[in-house]
């Protein structure tokens, strides 16, 4: 009896999780054609310029790949902005070369990625990057190729790398001082728990019920594109990438919630 209830609860279980992932797939194509026809009308544009805003080489693969690839899917222009060279470990050189190799992979061309390699940007978990100059770096590479979506962390900076939320302060602060156009969609990429977040596919369930503003979930061909992409950054393979890859819910989905723009009061530094 005990075995047989194991079983049901087992299928119903593995019946929620593809009925998950089948609604939120449909959902999240929806949304983002929805959203790309949406701006494109408004810019009375055919294409949609995306902007993929991170903070050191491999942010594109580790959180953001299933966006990237579904953007490509609906044929957006998607460029790729990182604030570092990634040089903690004195491999800022290598890790430009696998950074462009990687967004090759995912579908960016290197005339498309653009790498800061700034003294006063350092990759460092404990350095305080200046909200201004992130901004000023921002809106500058804004301003020469007129994107109309912004994609970046959001303030827990999904790891909760000090780097990573210094970009979400600065996007913010350019938000809420009107530096960014209104025809300009602002989303932040949303942090999860930490179980919810190494659950791989077992967190489609939580993702379809939970609110947000939209998702973007990989085929599981789309799932091995991503970890291609991984796979080039090759110095950072160390034993805990490949758990990564394998259990962290952000090789499969991500979710977004949009970065509101008007005044609002921000610290800046």
């Amino acid at each position: 009896m005990i075995v047989s209830l194991l079983v049901v609860a087992f299928l119903f279980c593995l019946f929620l999780i593809i009925g998950a992932y089948y609604r939120l797939g449909r959902i999240s194509m929806e949304s983002l054609r929805c959203l790309m026809c949406f701006l494109s009308s408004r810019e009375r544009q055919s294409d949609v310029r995306a902007l993929i805003v991170t903070a050191h080489p491999d942010d594109e693969c580790l959180f953001f790949a299933p966006t990237i690839i579904r953007l490509v899917q609906l044929r957006a222009s998607v460029h790729l902005l990182c604030l570092s060279a990634g040089n903690y470990y004195n491999q800022g050189s290598e890790r430009k070369e696998e950074l462009v190799n990687s967004c090759a992979v995912l579908g960016i061309p290197a005339s498309r990625v653009t790498i800061i390699d700034h003294e006063k940007l350092p990759d460092d978990p404990e350095a305080e990057w200046s909200t201004s100059l992130v901004s000023s770096l921002i809106v500058k590479h804004l301003n020469t190729h007129s994107f109309n979506m912004v994609l970046t962390f959001d303030r827990r900076g999904v790891s909760g790398h000090a780097n990573h939320i210094a970009i979400y302060k600065a996007v913010s602060h350019l938000a809420s001082s009107g530096q960014i156009s209104d025809d300009c969609c602002l989303l932040s990429l949303v942090t999860v728990g930490v179980f919810r977040k190494y659950l791989s596919f077992l967190e489609l369930p939580l993702s379809w019920l939970l609110p947000s503003s939209f998702c973007c979930i990989l085929h599981p061909d789309c799932y091995k594109q991503a970890t291609a992409a991984m796979l080039c950054h090759r110095t950072q393979l160390l034993w805990f990438r490949y758990l990564y890859i394998i259990f962290s819910r952000y090789m499969l989905v991500n979710t977004f919630q949009i970065i509101p723009q008007g005044p609002k009061n921000l610290k800046i530094n």
